[in-house]
C-alpha cells in the first residue's frame, strides 16, 4: 500500500473528483491548506495598498492506495490538475509515500481489506 498526497490548485478539485471517481477511487480525503512553492505568490492592491500574498490556496487530496493502483491515481491526477496541455507553474505536486498498515475501525480489517 502507498499513501498519496497531492496538492492542487482550489479551482481544479471537482475535475480532480470527478477524474478519481470515474477512475474508480472511492475514498479519498480533501482538506484546504496554504502553501508557496515556485510561484512564490503574488502581490495585490486593495484600496490603495499593495499587498504581497506569499501563501497560495491549495487543495490537499490524500488516499491510501494498493500498490498495483499508484500509476492509474498519479496519472489521473496529473491529468485532471494540469492547466492546459502544457501546465502551468502553480499546478501542484503529487506525492507517493509507503504505508504499513491501514485498519478498519468499525469490522478491524487490516491491510488492504480495509481500503
Amino acid at each position: 500500500m502507498k499513501w498519496l498526497v497531492a496538492v492542487v490548485r482550489p479551482n481544479r478539485l471537482e475535475v480532480v473528483k470527478d477524474a478519481l471517481g470515474k477512475a474508480g477511487f472511492r475514498g479519498f480525503t480533501v482538506t484546504d491548506v496554504q502553501g508557496v512553492g515556485r510561484q512564490r505568490g503574488h502581490s495585490e492592491v486593495y484600496r490603495g495598498h499593495e499587498y504581497t500574498i506569499d501563501l497560495l490556496p491549495k487543495v490537499r487530496i490524500e488516499a491510501a492506495v494498493p500498490v498495483d493502483q499508484v500509476d492509474l491515481f498519479v496519472d489521473t491526477v496529473q491529468a485532471a490538475a494540469r492547466s492546459g496541455p502544457e501546465g502551468q507553474i502553480g499546478d501542484g505536486k503529487i506525492f507517493v509515500l509507503p504505508l504499513d498498515d491501514a485498519m478498519r475501525i468499525r469490522t478491524g480489517e487490516k491491510g488492504e481489506d480495509a481500503l
